[in-house]
């Protein structure tokens, strides 16, 4: 199967290695992941912003670069640029159908819709597994992200996947499906709210004893991250592909990295 990894500006930018996890995990389940260079914003950004019209060309370039024939299909580590191309690029299309400008819209965004797939429903309902061989020995609670959990539907397949995870304890999460704030411009409209919100997300994760926050989109482990910062919380987050793409040979590996930067620093200490 041949792949076209849909990275998003978020984790490009910000997160390249939850990228490198997505290739690694899916070439170690024999899926050929190909990243079109030529790829930019889905314009997710714009059209929650209210600035439709001004997506519609972000969504033209999107289907111009993922649309083609080769890709079976379209993978993304994020739960809400997944919904953006399945949820709102439809609804791109016949509002511009609604308002005189006929169905050419809608027909160049067709091609991509139904072969994107946020990356735990394309390992579970496309490839057919929830074991993927990963190591992974912490305490870990699932958040379960808006556009993850109420746009795209994806249920139980980020849990069942993890407690395939060897080594991983699962614990759940109080209030789980609550939002964690982020919202995208919400956090920045309503700046107030959105920091109380990410206050009790982080409260919830802690009173679990995990040692880890993870979730499917690293645009609210960014918000969720830097509440958990500024709380000076023991809880970190980690986006659940960097889960599923650890091996008990990688964590050995950075255990031994940690161990050698512990003992480096007391060395320096000590001189």
């Amino acid at each position: 199967m041949r792949v076209a990894l849909f990275l998003t500006c978020v984790n490009d930018t910000l997160y390249p290695d939850t990228g490198r996890a997505v290739v690694k995990l899916l070439t170690r389940l024999g899926v050929e992941v190909n990243f079109p260079m030529a790829q930019t914003c889905c314009g997710q950004a714009h059209y929650n912003t209210g600035y439709r019209h001004q997506a519609e060309p972000l969504a033209r370039h999107f289907t111009d670069v993922f649309g083609a024939d080769a890709y079976d299909a379209i993978v993304t580590p994020s739960g809400s640029c997944g919904a953006m191309v399945r949820e709102a690029y439809p609804r791109m299309g016949e509002r511009a159908r609604a308002e005189g400008r006929g169905g050419g819209l809608a027909r160049h965004l067709a091609p991509v819709v139904p072969k994107t797939y946020e990356l735990t429903e394309f390992l579970v309902d496309v490839l057919g597994v929830t074991d993927v061989g990963a190591y992974y020995p912490h305490k870990v609670t699932y958040h379960p992200t808006c556009h993850g959990l109420r746009g795209l539907g994806l249920g139980e397949r980020p849990a069942r996947l993890l407690r395939a995870v060897k080594g991983l304890e699962l614990v759940e999460l109080p209030g789980a499906e609550e939002c964690c704030g982020f919202g995208g411009t919400f956090a920045v409209k309503n700046s107030d709210v959105s920091a109380a919100m990410g206050v009790d997300k982080v409260r919830h994760a802690e009173s679990t004893g995990a040692e880890v926050l993870c979730a499917a989109d690293n645009s609210c482990l960014t918000h969720i991250g830097g509440t958990m910062a500024r709380l000076r919380s023991g809880v970190r987050p980690v986006h659940i592909a960097e889960i599923l793409a650890s091996t008990e040979m990688s964590a050995s590996a950075e255990m031994s990295a940690s161990a050698e930067m512990s003992a480096s620093v007391q060395q320096e200490s000590l001189s």
